[in-house]
């Protein structure tokens, strides 16, 4: 509203002229009127070029001002990372083979020299698991995430407000990555990041299905397992 005033404002005489002169004209056709007559105003080719600019610079502000209202702050994301992270990930269960013995023709060998792991542990939750429920039965490992067991506990689905709420009553654990907060300072008061992170998630739809967060939390990883850090805060938007 506020850049649309302002170029209603500043716009060239010439331009209300012509928006009266239409005016009287259209008036003049639905009475029957004939007697009047006018003299239509033009445009010079200064006018047209000032208002052409302070449309532009109107929508530069406008574009400028949305971009500022969604930034969120990296804090506010870490609560939202230390509720839904976790210290343990199940990877690749055909992995676990390996036995780590740094054969020459290991196939679970990465081409950077690393290996494959069938899971991985850390000290702090370090990665939200894209995946609802993983078992590996031949080495009797199986992992139920937190996002999939507390978001969806007994729901088929949850709208944003239910989302921002179920994030609210998430335990909080100091993750890594991101800057550090301790349990006691970590209370979501600003529902903008989560709220951020519904629509995400859940796109153009009211409601968010477990299906669904799974999916667009991959994408988030670009087809890795488990989001970490850095890519839960490039999806934000946070630099």
């Amino acid at each position: 509203m506020k850049c649309i005033v302002t170029i209603l404002l500043s716009a060239p005489s010439c331009i209300l002229l012509l928006l009266l002169d239409s005016t009287a004209h259209a008036f003049a056709s639905a009475t029957g009127s004939i007697a009047f007559s006018h003299h239509r105003p033009t445009l010079s080719s200064s006018s047209s070029s000032l208002y052409s600019s302070e449309v532009a610079a109107a929508a530069t502000t406008t574009e400028s001002c949305s971009d500022a209202a969604i930034q969120i702050d990296p804090k506010e994301a870490v609560k939202l990372f230390g509720r839904l992270a976790e210290k343990y990930i199940m990877l690749d269960a055909s992995a676990g083979m390996c036995c780590y013995s740094a054969c020459s023709d290991c196939e679970y060998r990465e081409p950077g020299g690393g290996y494959r792991m069938a899971d991985q542990s850390s000290a702090r939750p370090k990665w939200i698991p894209c995946y609802e429920h993983r078992e590996f039965k031949s080495q009797g490992k199986e992992h139920i995430t937190k996002w999939s067991s507390t978001i969806f506990d007994g729901v088929l689905f949850v709208t944003k407000d239910e989302f921002v709420e179920k994030m609210r009553q998430m335990e909080f654990v100091p993750p890594l990555g991101g800057p550090y907060l301790a349990a006691s300072a970590a209370a979501i008061e600003d529902e903008t990041a989560a709220a951020a992170l519904f629509d995400i998630l859940a796109g153009e739809k009211e409601k968010l299905t477990r299906h669904r967060m799974g999916k667009e939390m991959k994408a988030i990883a670009n087809g890795e397992e488990g989001i970490t850090w850095a890519m839960f805060s490039a999806a934000l938007g946070i630099k």
